[in-house]
């Protein structure tokens, strides 16, 4: 642990996984606890490293903001009539809501907290998948091939979906992830796996009924199952430079209807051609702060077909830290330090897991990479939740929280697919 940085607190957003490893990395780095500001209590964040501050379930987005407002306040004021200069706060969340926030209240905020985001505008083009395979298109980095259905005009008379030539099976998802939250209707999922013409046409009469009109996407199936997927995570500083990259391949995701598609185990490894679409991404969008990319392996050629852009660092993010870049450092560096970090390319290999051993081999069909896999599971598995500062009941709720995993994947994905669907 190292306490040489100048002295600065930590606030967050949310009660997450993602939001504990990013506590736990300030922890272990600086020796930093960190406040963590939400609804309700959390599994996760009921932690020996975290000062928790609870807004009731019913609290709103200005709720939030006005507690952050308030608290700033009160800092500046306190600290004013002690004769001393206000400690620099830094602010982080891990949802795209929370981003969107952030980035809406950024002038207000600024007054007490240092973040590293991206403008409105930014923010915009890239949590929307539709307008982030647009900005691929633009400077050659791969995608699927892409269709765009647009439901803003879907409560008139007349309307009707435009025509769709991609061959089925496609993957269908909201563009706007935040906007889909905010709409229910029966059979809701993250993101949908249509095999047919007329699934195709049940799901857009659902997401009609239920009013949402904003974008959905249609993008071909790449073949292959949750073992082609890749994770990227970068952090580009207020410089404009890269200081951080670090990827990994998928070996399991989520399968429940609500997180499909959150990786819940990786290996980190470094795919060079994946770096240099991400780097390449984040200097055309003049991107600031953490970004977490999803991409996918064709196994018909081996390119990488990039899906979206989280404007976040991304709920496993720990895999970055357990793989020795503690990824506080590179804020600390950006946002407190105000020097340009020394630039780290992650070439460890660790396995990062949430779920049980012998589950996550289950999954894994092709050999040499289950032998692989294996192999670096000697040196351990890391777990962003099992660490040494936190008690015995942060132990039992881990070991609850694998047996919830089992009890998931045995109702939702019993056996692994070709198609991971």
């Amino acid at each position: 642990m190292s306490l040489a940085a100048p002295a600065f607190d930590v606030v967050m957003l949310g009660g997450d996984i993602g939001v504990y490893s990013l506590a736990r990395a300030f922890h272990e780095a600086f020796g930093v606890r960190s406040t963590v500001i939400s609804r309700i209590a959390t599994g996760p964040v009921d932690s020996a490293i975290i000062d928790n501050v609870l807004l009731g379930a019913e609290a709103s987005n200005e709720d939030h903001i006005a507690e952050l407002l308030r608290r700033g306040r009160e800092r500046t004021a306190a600290e004013a009539a002690l004769g001393r200069e206000a400690t620099p706060v830094i602010l982080l969340a891990n949802t795209d809501g929370y981003s969107r926030l952030f980035a809406a209240h950024r002038a207000e905020l600024d007054a007490f907290y240092r973040i590293s985001l991206v403008d409105v505008a930014t923010l915009d083009q890239i949590s929307d998948k539709g307008r982030f395979a647009e900005a691929c298109t633009e400077i050659g980095v791969p995608t699927p091939i892409t269709h765009i259905e647009d439901f803003s005009g879907a409560g008139e008379p007349g309307w009707a979906p435009s025509p769709m030539t991609i061959p089925f099976p496609v993957v269908a998802k909201a563009a706007a992830s935040s906007v889909h939250e905010l709409v229910d209707y029966p059979g809701k999922k993250k993101v949908n796996f249509i095999q047919t013409p007329a699934e195709l046409d049940d799901l857009w009469t659902r997401l009609k009924d239920a009013g949402f009109r904003d974008r959905f996407i249609v993008q071909e199936l790449v073949p292959g199952d949750d073992t082609w997927m890749r994770s990227v995570t970068a952090y580009r500083d207020h410089r404009g430079s890269v200081t951080l990259m670090c990827t990994a391949q998928v070996l399991l995701e989520e399968h429940t209807p609500s997180a499909l598609g959150n990786p819940c185990a990786m290996i980190t490894t470094p795919f060079p051609e994946a770096m240099a679409h991400a780097r390449s991404l984040l200097d055309h969008l003049d991107y600031r702060g953490f970004a977490n990319f999803d991409a996918k392996v064709d196994p018909r050629d081996g390119s990488f077909r990039f899906l979206e852009v989280n404007p976040r660092i991304g709920r496993n993010n720990y895999y970055v830290t357990g793989a020795g870049a503690n990824v506080a450092r590179f804020i600390v560096a950006d946002l407190i330090e105000d020097r340009a970090a020394e630039p780290v390319t992650v070439t460890n290999e660790i396995v990062y897991s949430v779920v049980p051993k012998k589950l996550l081999l289950r999954y894994i069909t092709d050999e040499t990479l289950r032998r692989h896999v294996k192999q670096v599971m000697r040196k351990g598995i890391v777990h962003p939740l099992r660490y040494r500062a936190e008690g015995p009941k942060r132990r039992a709720y881990v070991l609850a929280a694998k047996a919830n995993h089992v009890k998931k994947f045995l109702t939702y994905y019993p056996r692994p697919t070709e198609s991971g669907f």
